[in-house]
């Protein structure tokens, strides 16, 4: 299952403290990450947003709750509402994480780990297939930060994301800040994570930022783009090449400017980075 679909550029996180901003402004922001689940109702003032800056933007979708590695089933009533979204804006994507956050009867609002093992390879591969059957699109995956691994892990992170995108079509989100993150919880070299990746299934890249505590780091996506990840990102894009880029934030919300600078340095970096590959080509 593939689809052919044009580099969007620099994108930013759709979040409701800018709404009445972009609607006023049109900033010069290539594309909208919209979170599926903040849209997946029957009307209000949120649809209403949605639908305005669906006219002047292209969007994607990105889900927080599929727990496409749960033990329970996939939810039948999610996906159906997840493709009625799909049809009303018409995404370039639609991604979620590659983790599991639900138990049979809980929802638990974080975005937990896998074992990297055979069996759970074939079993989300497996659940990969019935939400793209849904979709009728390749559904794209996230790395996600983590702080502890499975004593059972058969594979490095990285090469669990290769044999999934293998074995179901999926394609990839990579998320900069968050391999970072891992790298320095885990004691690996992020460089190996992104080399391990197959470059051409990876359909967006992730910036974000985080807190640093010097034995291990957070993940909060409330601060601004660190050093280390800004260098992680321009080495990234010089393997890979173009790739959309959103930056994400979660919290503590700048004012819309401070936001749009740092993706200003993003596009910038990007720019820089993708015009030099040209000239070697």
């Amino acid at each position: 299952m593939s689809l052919s679909v044009p580099f969007l550029g620099y994108g930013l996180g759709l979040r409701s403290a800018y709404y009445q901003q972009i609607l006023e402004q049109s900033p010069a922001v290539d594309w909208f990450e919209v979170v599926s689940e903040n849209f997946m109702v029957q009307g209000g003032k949120a649809l209403y947003y949605l639908d305005a800056i669906a006219e002047r933007y292209p969007l994607v979708m990105h889900g927080v709750s599929l727990s496409i590695g749960g033990p329970h089933a996939l939810d039948p009533d999610y996906l159906k509402q997840l493709k009625q979204l799909a049809d009303r804006i018409e995404p370039a994507w639609i991604s979620d994480h590659l983790c599991w956050s639900r138990g049979n009867a809980h929802q638990l609002h974080d975005l937990l780990p896998l074992p990297y093992t055979a069996e759970s390879l074939e079993y989300i591969a497996g659940r990969v297939a019935q939400v793209q059957d849904v979709l009728q699109r390749p559904l794209v995956l996230e790395n996600v930060s983590s702080y502890v691994r499975a004593a059972s892990d058969e594979f490095a992170e990285w090469e669990f994301l290769a044999a999934l995108s293998r074995e179901s079509g999926c394609e990839l989100l990579l998320d900069v800040n968050n391999v970072y993150v891992s790298s320095r919880n885990h004691g690996f070299d992020p460089w190996a994570f992104i080399q391990g990746l197959p470059a051409e299934k990876v359909r967006q890249l992730h910036l974000a930022g985080h807190n640093d505590y010097g034995d291990y780091v957070i993940d909060t996506h409330d601060q601004p783009v660190s050093d280390p990840v800004w260098a992680l990102y321009q080495r990234t894009l010089e393997h890979i090449g173009p790739v959309a880029t959103l930056l994400e934030r979660d919290d503590h919300f700048p004012p819309f400017e401070e936001l749009l600078a740092e993706l200003h340095k993003a596009r910038e970096l990007g720019d820089t980075v993708l015009a030099g590959r040209r000239q070697c080509a």
